[in-house]
């Protein structure tokens, strides 16, 4: 399962460590559990009643992409849940462009679930969901809230703004600064995050509605996608509160 194309055809993927084993028995999705006895002992509470193969150490590294496997493996269906583009009963969702890297994608959607969006999209070449890596990342939030896949971020821009959200991408060169946005932010809002090297082209930046920026105080150039994100989604969260 560690490749995109075996697990489109199968629609499944493996939900790796304690984290995501717990977020898939809690949404049902699972198909078969797998532990080493080591982790039997270590993680009672969690396996319970729910059936479980036990399987050798060498059995779960094969299982595990992790360097250092915590001895506890899922085998999940695919969610099949996407993101309702909804901005009356979910004001706030993220939509992810050519997000390469798992770990940031899975953090994004940790940051996303936490700050309390409606959803996940991740557009364009972006990595996928199910990515073992993501899955971990995400700490347990993939199977929190919906998170979906389009394959043209134009048009995952597009059905954000039709459904009554106002598109913002995140982007050091915007014209509007986050800590002066708060009457633009407390409107439903789809926030836009590009890829973490690059960032948002200027043509995808500019189908946004608004482009803001991130204030730095200190010497650093940047900040990551994941911190950038959680900052972005954080500053919606608050001012749709307020």
């Amino acid at each position: 399962m560690s490749r995109r194309s075996v697990r489109t055809e199968r629609r499944l993927f493996l939900a790796d460590g304690p984290k995501a084993v717990e977020g898939a028995l809690g949404a049902d999705v699972w198909q078969e559990l797998f532990a080493t006895p080591d982790a039997v002992d270590t993680f009672a509470d969690l396996i319970g009643d729910f059936p479980v193969t036990v399987v050798t150490e060498q059995a779960m590294a094969g299982l595990s992409d992790s360097v250092s496997p915590a001895g506890i493996v899922a085998l999940c269906r695919f969610l099949d849940d996407e993101p309702e583009l909804d901005a009356r009963r979910s004001p706030l969702m993220a939509i992810c462009a050519d997000v390469r890297d798992p770990g940031n994608a899975g953090t994004v959607i940790r940051c996303a679930d936490a700050a309390g969006a409606g959803g996940v999209v991740l557009a364009g070449d972006s990595v996928d969901p199910y990515n073992p890596k993501a899955v971990r990342a995400s700490v347990g939030s993939l199977f929190h809230l919906p998170v979906g896949q389009q394959r043209n971020p134009y048009a995952a821009i597009s059905a954000a703004r039709s459904a009554g959200y106002v598109v913002l991408a995140a982007d050091g060169g915007g014209d509007v600064d986050l800590f002066d946005a708060d009457d633009l932010l407390a409107k439903p809002t789809a926030w836009l995050f590009g890829n973490e090297a690059w960032g948002l082209p200027s043509e995808l930046a500019a189908a946004a509605d608004h482009v803001v920026s991130i204030p730095i105080f200190g010497q650093a150039e940047s900040l990551n996608l994941s911190t950038a994100a959680a900052l972005c989604l954080y500053a919606s969260a608050r001012a749709q509160r307020d």
